[in-house]
């Protein structure tokens, strides 16, 4: 009797070794699932207040992954950020191209995949494509009215992707246990009146996708139910910068060890905008910086931050990058322009083409020191009063070294 029921024992063990294998090996030859591409009628109007509001949401939502630093277009790129553990992930050219890009794409077609993450022809993009479940029906319409306008940045372009997207194994098994389309939504979704910060506060938390990247883990995220994600807003998460290095993301839950409960709204403030924290150290990539938004919209986040549950959770900071060589070097990576610039100048934006924007050294220092003040809407810190007065000959002199 003992013999027979090992051996049922052993038969049972090897059923479920066969078929975990089995699926493992269907999961890597399948890849990434499709699913039937939705169907729904939409056609925007393009207003010049839709572009007008489109233009933040798509530089905040979009250009983070899609803005080449080369082209200056929504050519796509190498996403060298991304956790390594999804593998290679090469974002899509998004301009209006009619055959590279999404020029011949309906109105419908582009909300379907923003709000589900399923292109037209029914391939699912895994999350390391922003979904945007709860963004209001109106910002979903203005996005779309600026990918129509005659915005430089997304001029058809006969450019391809620079490379293509390789997912790695665990990419693919998270698609086909964890990570699923998302329903589109069946009631409208309207933006929360300016009267209500918390609740506005949240709307651009979801909206800007916020939460995803300050919550403990990428690969314990609820889409559609932020709320209930691992460590929500407490941070952790491991991304890395332009150069490999990895950082984990901040805890921006109201605890007064390891959060942001002893900032004040002005620091909230000052750092989503300005880039620096309370202390004056600098928020590094990949934080970005939102110079889009209002004073009063980040106020309403900040508000929104006060209402979460507190998590303790020490993130640390990874030790500043060191630079071995001359002089200016050593600056680029001491002020940390090494964080968006990368180590050969080609990061956020391509500082190889330096000489070609500014020809004289006063110009270069000028954008230095206050860049915003040149151009608004760049997303580069203010370095008046902080960038000391001797160090500026040996910076340019290694900036000017990058150029082409």
């Amino acid at each position: 009797m003992l013999k027979k029921l090992l051996k049922v024992l052993v038969l049972i063990i090897a059923l479920v070794v066969v078929g975990v294998g089995g699926f493992l090996g269907w999961v890597q030859l399948d890849g990434i699932p499709k699913y039937a591409p939705g169907r729904i009628e939409l056609k925007v109007e393009v207003t010049p207040e839709r572009i007008a509001r489109g233009k933040p949401f798509v530089s905040m939502l979009c250009a983070g992954c899609h803005l080449n630093p080369t082209t200056r277009q929504l050519t796509g790129k190498v996403m060298i950020d991304a956790p390594p553990e999804f593998g290679k992930i090469v974002s899509k050219n998004i301009t209006q191209h009619p055959v590279k890009g999404i020029g011949g794409w309906t109105d419908g077609e582009l909300a379907y995949l923003i709000r589900t993450g399923i292109s037209r022809d029914g391939q699912y993009i895994p999350p390391y494509m922003a979904k945007l479940p709860h963004l209001a029906d109106e910002d979903l319409k203005s996005i779309i009215a600026f990918l129509r306008s005659d915005d430089p940045m997304v001029q058809a372009a006969d450019v391809d992707p620079p490379g293509k997207t390789e997912p790695s194994f665990l990419s693919k098994f998270l698609c086909h246990v964890v990570f699923k389309p998302l329903p589109y939504p069946a009631e409208t979704i309207v933006v929360p009146p300016a009267s209500d910060k918390i609740a506005l506060g949240k709307y651009l938390v979801f909206g800007l996708e916020c939460w995803p990247c300050h919550s403990g883990d990428f690969k314990k995220m609820n889409m559609a139910e932020p709320e209930k994600s691992y460590l929500y807003l407490g941070g952790g998460n491991q991304m890395r910068n332009l150069d490999g290095q990895t950082i984990a993301t901040a805890n921006l839950t109201p605890d007064e060890e390891t959060g942001i409960g002893k900032w004040s709204e002005a620091d909230f403030v000052r750092a989503l905008k300005r880039g620096f924290r309370p202390d004056g150290t600098l928020l590094r990539y990949p934080m970005d910086l939102f110079t889009e938004l209002s004073d009063d919209e980040v106020g309403a986040i900040y508000a929104y931050l006060r209402t979460v549950p507190k998590i303790h959770n020490a993130v640390l900071r990874p030790p500043a990058l060191v630079a071995e060589g001359d002089a200016g070097r050593k600056l680029y990576y001491k002020y940390g322009c090494v964080s968006c610039h990368a180590s050969d100048g080609v990061g956020l934006a391509d500082l190889r083409t330096n000489l070609k924007h500014y020809p004289t050294e006063d110009q270069l220092k000028a954008w230095i020191k206050n860049a915003p003040s040149i151009k608004p809407e760049t997303k580069m810190p203010v370095w008046e009063g902080l960038i000391a007065e001797a160090d500026y000959p040996p910076l340019i002199a290694f900036v000017r070294s990058l150029a082409q």
